[in-house]
């Protein structure tokens, strides 16, 4: 009986001692390299989706996760899904919105509001919680995240936290990623990679060629994509003056303000679209956190503000407070002057300046510092409309009961973890996915290698602000519907060019002209594609080629019966 003890006691120290060195792997610990058939870089939503398909294709995956929460914007407050048709989802993204459907089903997940008097439809008109499909669109992001967590438990994934070394971050043996290397030294070996950050960061290491900022329209043969005239939508009021001393153009232009030449329409551009975070704002009194001014508040930086109120913008939002449930928002960017930091994310020297800097050329360091700008801007732009003289009171008074909610993102005084990159890098490879494969122009070839649709509008917010005919207007924002009919997504936009990187691919920062990003880029193409990217390097690892040489065929055959989407129904494919 002693011994029995004796021995379980042992046997009890010894898994504490394993488990201890285990998690502090997990936890991102420099000490020892890990190792797995497939290795996903990024824990957003498309990152999430790639690691549980590979896992129930009974691989060993590692997930990196370089925020420590999964989901990406799914799980930081972007809960007002941008769908554009139910008919898209499928596989995992329909597991993970059935789910979300599930949950508010049960009575004791309302607990500031009642289900019956929560809003019927969603964006789009897509219903919120549609009993038909099973299927729901509107979350908040603790929910998100708590089924994301669920789910990766279930398949069986470890996630280890850390982000990739930018400078030396992928080890290539030939035209093959051998190993990914982390911040600290920490290496992660694979057999195939996927890169699932918003960035392409593992993409750009491994050599991968891409693009960045706004193609020529000639480029591809479009209509949608480079420089634009700034007349679009979510523009500024008529009449704002864009001169320092308004009435002065000797003084200078406002910070932030280019000039214009109506001869560079259509042409290309270096520049990115707006990011912004997505608010999670609230009015219930007992869940609300007061919006203070923050530290480095500068009312200068809100002069377009203030001076798009004094020429006429008394009415309207200044932000959406498109409704999740229990009170509270998901709150982004409308307008001329709202929560996208126009021109926040990129220098406008030239590429070629020493100087030059974008998001995607920055380091992980610069990017926060980039970010924390963007949450101040937020912050200070909420507290102006709340307290500040320059604000007409009744404009104040309809903000001031909003703050921030106690319940989401805490640990990180309730502001979201990932700011919304609406575009990095994407690859240039030997198929690119243009306006015509998302309006499925009939000069075109159809897609016969479909991985999973898009049906969201060709959506870029805008670019930069400039003085045009002699005011201050914003540049870039296109809106091209596509009255909700899906298109396919080609496998060969997920995969580098021949002869390029042979075990990886991209799901996210895939081959893409801007425009064309720009309807793909939605959160639950992401997990769509995901998934397939995780299919396709089971298969490539099963039958020893590269990820060029995937038979697809016998890929279409087990997305299919995973339940993906891949062609409208009618289209008979």
């Amino acid at each position: 009986m002693k011994n029995s003890q004796a021995f379980q006691h042992f046997l009890s120290l010894l898994l504490a001692f394993v488990f201890a060195i285990d998690s502090a792997a997990l936890a991102g610990g420099t000490g020892g390299g890990r190792e797995a058939d497939i290795v996903v870089y990024g824990d957003a939503a498309v990152g999430v989706s790639a690691a549980i398909q590979a896992a129930r294709m009974n691989k060993s995956v590692i997930l990196i996760s370089q925020y420590g929460h999964l989901g990406g914007m799914t799980s930081s407050g972007l809960g007002w899904t941008d769908l554009g048709s139910s008919a898209i989802l499928g596989g995992i993204s329909r597991e993970f919105y059935h789910e979300v459907y599930l949950h508010y089903a049960r009575a004791d997940s309302w607990d500031r509001q009642k289900k019956e008097e929560f809003r019927k439809n969603g964006q789009g008109g897509i219903p919120t919680f549609d009993r038909e499909t099973q299927l729901a669109s509107v979350f908040e992001p603790k929910v998100a995240e708590m089924i994301f967590d669920r789910m990766i438990r279930a398949a069986g994934v470890k996630v280890v936290e850390g982000r990739l070394d930018l400078k030396s971050g992928a080890i290539m043996k030939a035209r093959r990623i051998s190993a990914i290397r982390l911040e600290g030294g920490k290496e992660i070996r694979g057999k195939m990679f996927i890169d699932a950050s918003y960035e392409g960061d593992l993409m750009a290491a491994a050599g991968v060629r891409y693009l960045v900022g706004r193609e020529k329209n000639a480029r591809f043969q479009e209509s949608s994509n480079a420089i634009t005239m700034p007349v679009h939508g979510n523009n500024l009021v008529n009449g704002i003056d864009p001169y320092l001393k308004q009435g002065d153009p000797s003084s200078g232009l406002l910070p932030g303000v280019n000039g214009f030449d109506e001869e560079d329409v259509g042409k290309g551009d270096h520049r990115l679209q707006a990011f912004c975070y997505r608010m999670c704002l609230t009015n219930d009194p007992e869940n609300r956190v007061e919006i203070k001014k923050p530290a480095n508040y500068d009312e200068a930086d809100y002069e377009i503000l203030f001076r798009a109120i004094e020429t006429g913008k008394k009415k309207g939002g200044f932000f959406k407070y498109s409704p999740v449930p229990n009170l509270k928002t998901d709150s982004n960017n409308t307008g001329g002057i709202s929560t996208d930091f126009i021109g926040g994310n990129y220098s406008d020297l030239p590429p070629d300046h020493p100087n030059y800097w974008d998001w995607t050329t920055l380091s992980h360091q610069q990017r926060e510092e980039v970010a924390a700008k963007h949450r101040d801007w937020q912050l200070g732009l909420i507290w102006t409309l709340q307290h500040h003289k320059r604000v007409p009171e009744p404009i104040r008074k309809r903000h001031l009961a909003w703050g921030l909610a106690k319940d989401e993102f805490v640990g990180n005084d309730h502001w979201p973890y990932n700011i919304y990159v609406r575009e990095g890098r994407r690859m240039l490879s030997d198929f690119v996915m243009t306006e015509h494969q998302c309006r499925q122009n009939p000069d075109y070839p159809p897609i016969k290698d479909s991985v999973g649709m898009g049906a969201y509008t060709m959506d870029s917010h805008n670019v930069q602000r400039v003085v045009f005919k002699g005011q201050l207007k914003n540049e870039g924002d296109i809106q091209k519907p596509l009255g909700g009919r899906p298109y396919p997504i080609s496998y060969r936009a997920i995969v580098p060019r021949e002869g390029e990187c042979e075990n990886l691919l991209v799901p996210w920062c895939l081959s893409a002209s801007h425009i064309a990003f720009g309807s793909i880029r939605m959160e639950p193409v992401g997990m769509v594609l995901g998934q397939s990217a995780g299919t396709a390097a089971a298969h490539a690892i099963d039958d020893e080629v590269s990820v060029q040489k995937v038979d697809y065929a016998k890929l279409r055959k087990r997305l299919l019966e995973d339940g993906q989407a891949l062609y409208q129904k009618e289209s008979g494919q």
